[in-house]
């Protein structure tokens, strides 16, 4: 066999013989020896376990030996020494400012001291691989040591450290990627991510299981409702971890530091984790700001100094929410056939409401022929009668009907009675239609009060009376299409009281319908009602519709009294009672409010969802590392349709009270949208007016939005290790995970493990000193029972 032949045999086979001609010579040996010493034991006189025990072992070193002739060798393959990359990826969030129980450094402490380029496994790797280190937080930096490590970065955006480090040295033979993190990951997706197109990645765990004692509000949320009494509610979601028997306190802040209300819970009876509920009435308009603190009641007053406190960290011990009550003021058109006390009423409610204004048309006198005399040969030949074009255009003037405009109107503003294009009723917000018929309105405006429904997305809602719905003539019309209820199957009559009204299932859930708190209390206020006299038939509810409000006869019988229905981008309703000023008029007490509220709620609930023409959200991108918040901006015209080619600015105003002017550049993909995005480079809050002008320079509108930049909370909202993350990405990639203080372990095993350039290492295994001890040791073995019995 030729030298080369020989190595590639030797290369290709881990375990060979070197020395093969030696084979039949060392198992001759080898049984001659093995049949001596059974000759030798079976004429020693001792126990036959004895004889066996001593033969089994001298025959084990006896072949051992015996084998050492034919020269066993061993092939292995070694990285070549500064060939390979590795990458040492530490987290330099400022999540790893935590103290696990039973420590007295943070977890950045115990990980700098690993990250010390002196210790024996940063040697020992650097004596086999070319070392790559960088640094995590937002953003991926390259570092030469981390001498400067301070675990102070903002985020933790560690997908997109993984896969910047994989695409950079996608064509390089790298290793294997050394992830030293707590797996808190802030740009974690929904996407699936392919690792195991990465290099092995071997996570190493910082931070203990076992979570620290701690606080933390967890979520923050605000939602407007119509609920006159409280139409803001601000919800929090806490954990809490550890205090055992401590009650927890939760505080509600307002912008200047003055804390609004404050709730205190017993940790028996919420367990680890509880939502709190805060129902406010801001006193101001526009963009504001709250927020929502819990703590553990022994730890009040510590806020100040977090060395003295027992949590883990009080960086997650709040939250901040945003809420935009500035889209107002909303404006309504009140319809009506006649005067009556509904309006009254009505208008007195909304008067107290600084975000509603209520515009009026009512009718005080419907449109009547002009009568003219005629003498008295007027029969007598037609040719001599006035009719030309000029006489009619005059008797149709003349034929109107007498409108009362009321509210605070601007100059024309409904000169020309109900609005005859979309330009002048789509800048409302919601109608309402009072005991009017169908034929006050051309076939052109009752055309229009359906898209005004449907495109516009505004409100209507029709109240019962002696001309309204099926009284009204409404059957087969626009407007009769919008409402909520079907106007055939039923007779043209008014029902005739007294009649109770009475809250659907589907209403107790509304809050805009409700005036009490409880349902009990609420049962306790229909009861006290004055009987109603007046209510519309109608047929059969449509589909989607829903019935909130139902009116019982005194025989006994149901019949709705207040439906609803979502109509296109809009909402109407169906007020089939006729007179609900008798619950005004005939009140127990003039200082209950029940009505007014009522009816500020409904005509919140009415012009809640309406769009208006510049619509602005704030969109936080988590998928993207450096999490940059979108402003998208909607703009329409006058008809509310999108608009192109309007000019888009928004000015910021930073935390640090720096004023910046971004541009919104428009969206290709979508029309009448535009858009921009910025990242908060500073901690807090953040308002921002969005500018909105036509192509030819006039502005359409100027909305007020904004957000909060709270890193730390999304950094501290896990205080535990990920595991199950790392894990998963340790086994997809080819790796394992690591414990921080098996680094050196670790690092001595990477040699054995799969590297891109190797050199082959072929070893004599009589070289071994482990092969010498185990001969030697089986020898004593042997030596030392037959002394201990006393064998020859």
């Amino acid at each position: 066999m030729s030298d080369w032949v020989h190595d590639q045999w030797l290369l290709e086979w881990p375990n060979v013989w070197a020395a093969q001609q030696w084979i039949i010579p060392a198992c001759a040996i080898g049984a001659v020896l093995f049949l001596l010493i059974l000759w030798a034991y079976q004429s020693i006189q001792a126990p036959v376990g004895i004889k066996l025990a001593c033969a089994a072992t001298k025959t084990l070193a006896v072949l051992l030996l015996a084998a050492l002739l034919v020269e066993p060798m061993r092939s292995e393959t070694k990285p070549v020494p500064g060939a390979n990359l590795f990458v040492v990826l530490a987290d330099n969030s400022q999540s790893l400012q935590v103290t696990d129980p039973g420590n007295s450094e943070t977890r950045a402490d115990l990980l700098k001291k690993q990250l010390d380029r002196s210790a024996d496994w940063q040697v020992r790797l650097g004596q086999e691989f070319d070392v790559r280190r960088y640094e995590f937080d937002d953003q991926l930096s390259p570092v030469t040591d981390f001498q400067d490590y301070a675990a102070k970065g903002r985020g933790s955006a560690m997908m997109a450290a993984l896969s910047s480090v994989s695409q950079r040295f996608a064509n390089r033979p790298i290793a294997g990627i050394l992830l030293l993190t707590d797996g808190n990951a802030t740009d974690v997706s929904d996407e699936t991510i392919p690792w195991s197109d990465y290099p092995p990645i071997f996570p190493v765990q910082v931070g203990a299981d076992q979570p620290a004692e701690d606080v933390q509000v967890q979520q923050v949320a605000a939602s407007q409702t119509n609920f006159e009494a409280s139409p803001v509610t601000v919800t929090a979601q806490v954990g809490v971890n550890g205090f055992a028997g401590e009650s927890i306190v939760v505080e509600l802040i307002d912008e200047d530091g003055e804390v609004l209300e404050t709730q205190t819970m017993a940790q028996a009876a919420t367990g680890p984790s509880f939502t709190a509920r805060f129902q406010i009435k801001p006193d101001k308009r526009g963009v504001l700001f709250y927020q929502v603190r819990a703590y553990a009641q022994s730890q009040k007053g510590l806020f100040q100094d977090e060395t003295k406190s027992a949590e883990a960290t009080l960086l997650n011990n709040s939250r901040t929410v945003m809420v935009n009550r500035g889209h107002g003021p909303y404006k309504v058109l009140y319809v009506s056939g006649r005067p009556n006390w509904e309006f009254k009423f009505l208008n007195r409610s909304l008067a107290e409401d600084d975000e509603v204004e209520l515009h009026g048309l009512i009718r005080i006198a419907k449109k009547e022929p002009r009568f003219q005399f005629r003498e008295k040969d007027s029969n007598a030949n037609r040719i001599f009668t006035n009719t030309d074009d000029e006489a009619k255009e005059q008797v149709e003037q003349y034929d109107e009907p007498v409108l009362l405009r009321v509210g605070k109107l601007q100059q024309g503003e409904l000169s020309g009675g109900f609005p005859k294009s979309a330009d002048e009723l789509f800048p409302y917000h919601a109608i309402i239609l009072d005991d009017l018929e169908a034929d006050f309105f051309t076939q052109q405006q009752k055309s229009l009060i359906q898209e005004f429904v449907s495109l516009r997305g505004g409100g209507l809602l029709m109240l019962g009376g002696g001309e309204s719905f099926v009284e009204g003539d409404y059957l087969r019309t626009p407007v009769g299409e919008v409402l909520p209820v079907y106007l055939n199957g039923t007779s043209p009559r008014t029902g005739a009281g007294p009649f109770s009204l009475e809250l659907t299932r589907e209403g107790l859930l509304e809050p805009w319908v409700r005036v009490r708190t409880t349902q009990e209390q609420e049962q306790q206020r229909l009861a006290a009602m004055p009987g109603l006299r007046i209510l519309n038939q109608v047929g059969a509810l449509k589909p989607g519709a829903v019935e909130l409000v139902s009116v019982q006869s005194a025989t006994g019988e149901s019949r709705p009294g207040l439906v609803t229905q979502r109509f296109g981008k809009g909402r109407t309703a169906a007020l089939l009672i006729g007179d609900l000023w008798r619950w005004k008029l005939h009140a127990s007490s003039h200082d209950n409010e029940d009505f007014e509220r009522t009816w500020r709620q409904t005509v919140r609930w009415l012009i809640a969802d309406v769009p208006q023409r510049v619509r602005v959200e704030a969109i936080a991108r988590k998928d993207d590392p450096s999490q940059p918040l979108e402003v998208a901006v909607h703009v329409q015209d006058e008809s509310y349709q999108p608009l192109d080619n309007a000019e888009v600015t928004i000015e910021v105003a930073t935390p640090n009270e720096e004023q910046l002017t971004l541009k919104g550049e428009p969206k290709d993909a979508v029309s009448g949208q535009y858009g921009t995005r910025y990242v908060s480079r500073a901690d807090g809050t953040y308002r921002a007016t969005v500018v909105a002008n036509n192509p030819d320079g006039t502005e359409i509108d100027r909305v007020e939005t904004g957000w909060v930049a709270d890193p730390a909370a999304e950094e501290f909202a896990n205080l535990t290790p990920n595991v199950a993350l790392l894990e998963s990405i340790a086994k997809a990639s080819g790796g394992e995970l690591v414990e921080l203080n098996q680094l050196d372990s670790f690092v001595s095993t990477l040699s054995d493990r799969e590297i891109p350039i190797a050199q082959p290492m072929v070893r004599s295994v009589w070289h071994t000193w482990g092969v010498f001890l185990l001969a030697i040791g089986l020898l004593s073995v042997e030596w030392g029972l037959r002394r201990w019995k006393g064998l020859a």
